[in-house]
């Protein structure tokens, strides 16, 4: 059977080895794939894995041979699913791979405004420590976690374990999700975890629901000392009407691992908007993530090739 990898780099930028996907399958890997070079790429390869390239009804139309698609990331929005169920193809994610990395990452941005470690860092570095007449100085105002208040909108795997985190720095837990969970935090109205909370942090599905949720309505409901934190999807947000927002100074602060495109783009408001952290969608991207994305996706491969595949999204 022939296997390729379309977009191995992300998952695998050389520190962890292909090795154990040679005994399922011959395996192709390229490191990146231009949209143009899909369909020559997957040629009559019966199985592909992928992160971010779209496979669509034309490219399943234009290779008969492929009968499984392995997505190396837990949403599967770049798939069109009914054209691949309509071929008699099985699709498969990752699920629950990042719990961990992305929740440690939710903290990573909190800390960062409370502490704020880099900041005094780069003072230190500057000198100003070296010339200041006290034994400590600090340049901007601390905060202690303890009874703060985190709300936490979505509250599957990750939006559960950040709930954790939280409650071992002493924070008030509240959280906004459809469904009621047992042992799960005060379940308060999208709008009560907006003007309630000191910190927000999002961890729910993208959905045409929560699409454009941040925006200038939302955001007006928020404490001006609140900062909100991002390490779910970019288009949970209304860039513009956020960076108006930061620029204003209508909320204290914004911390995100995403942006609508992505890449970022050099005219994206967010760039230069006042009192905001981004980095480059890197929550997932601990080795050890990615060393468990890797072993769920052969488990998904060999569960498949065996007749009774896990994972499956398109049902």
């Amino acid at each position: 059977m022939k296997l390729t990898i379309l977009d191995g780099h992300a998952v695998n930028p050389g520190d962890l080895p292909w090795d154990r996907f040679y005994e399922l399958a011959d395996v192709t890997v390229y490191e990146r794939t231009p949209s143009e070079k899909v369909i020559e790429r997957i040629g009559d390869s019966e199985s592909i894995f992928l992160n971010k390239i779209e496979i669509n009804e034309k490219i399943i139309d234009a290779c008969p041979n492929l009968k499984y698609i392995g997505v190396l990331a837990t949403g599967y929005n770049v798939i069109d699913l009914k054209a691949a169920k309509l071929h008699g193809i099985t699709v498969t994610n990752i699920p629950a791979y990042s719990t961990d990395s992305v929740a440690q990452h939710t903290f990573a941005f909190i800390l960062n405004f409370t502490n704020k470690v880099a900041a005094h860092n780069e003072a230190v570095k500057n000198g100003e420590w070296v010339s200041c007449r006290d034994f400590c100085f600090w340049n901007s105002s601390l905060m202690e976690l303890s009874g703060k208040t985190l709300g936490i909108f979505g509250y599957g795997n990750i939006g559960k374990k950040v709930a954790e985190i939280a409650k071992t720095f002493g924070m008030n837990v509240i959280c906004c999700t459809r469904t009621e969970k047992k042992g799960m935090p005060e379940r308060v109205s999208f709008e009560e975890l907006l003007s309630r909370s000191d910190f927000v942090t999002l961890h729910a599905p993208l959905t045409e629901q929560t699409k454009n949720i941040i925006n200038k309505d939302s955001l007006s409901l928020m404490k001006k000392s609140a900062y909100l934190i991002n390490t779910a999807r970019g288009a949970f947000v209304d860039e513009q009407a956020l960076a108006d927002a930061l620029n204003n100074e209508k909320i204290a602060g914004y911390a995100a691992d995403v942006v609508v495109e992505e890449p970022m783009k050099a005219d994206n408001p967010l760039l230069t908007s006042k009192n905001t952290v981004i980095t480059p969608h890197i929550a997932w991207a601990p080795k050890e993530t990615r060393a468990r994305l890797q072993s769920i996706a052969f488990e998904n491969l060999k569960a498949w090739l065996n007749g009774n595949p896990i994972n499956v999204v398109n049902l």
